[in-house]
């Protein structure tokens, strides 16, 4: 398996798992207000958290971001598995977003002020969908090519 990290990748690979990886850390050091908050805001999107302890739940939201900020960041990890996981963890993201009243207007995608630090994780995605989207080393050569050089005749 080749293990090449694309020039192209570093710099969305480096400034997203910077800032998983600082959110996560700082979730690690939440207090009780700052957990009861994060998990309220959770649980109103994905009511079957409720079941989990608030202090808990952050913990192991705190793990996660930590788990992708580094999976990011690590350069010896394929771009396509770190793009699974920024795909997976934003697309979860996504859902507080689209779930918790208050962040869009009305009957449109369009953030409101409370919902801008949300409206990232479409960046996010979209840079996960990216990572996915990237060429996979196995085909060699010849499947990088046009179809009609594999047969010789051009």
């Amino acid at each position: 398996m080749e293990l090449k990290l694309e020039a192209r990748d570093v710099a969305p690979r480096l400034a997203t798992g910077m800032f998983i990886l600082n959110s996560g850390l700082s979730k690690l050091r939440a207090d009780q207000e700052t957990a009861a908050g994060v998990h309220g805001m959770a649980c109103i999107a994905y009511p079957f958290l409720e079941k989990l302890d608030a202090r808990r739940f952050t913990r192991l939201l705190a793990l996660s971001e930590i788990a992708v900020g580094g999976t990011l960041l690590t350069p010896f990890v394929p771009t396509r598995l770190a793009g699974a996981a920024l795909t997976g963890f934003s697309a979860g993201l996504l859902g507080l977003y689209l779930r918790v009243p208050g962040m869009r207007e009305p009957g449109s995608l369009r953030p409101t002020q409370n919902g801008i630090p949300l409206a990232k994780d479409f960046w996010m995605l979209g840079m996960g969908i990216g990572f996915l989207s990237a060429h996979s080393p196995r085909g060699g050569e010849s499947a990088r090519r046009c179809p009609w050089h594999r047969c010789g005749r051009h």
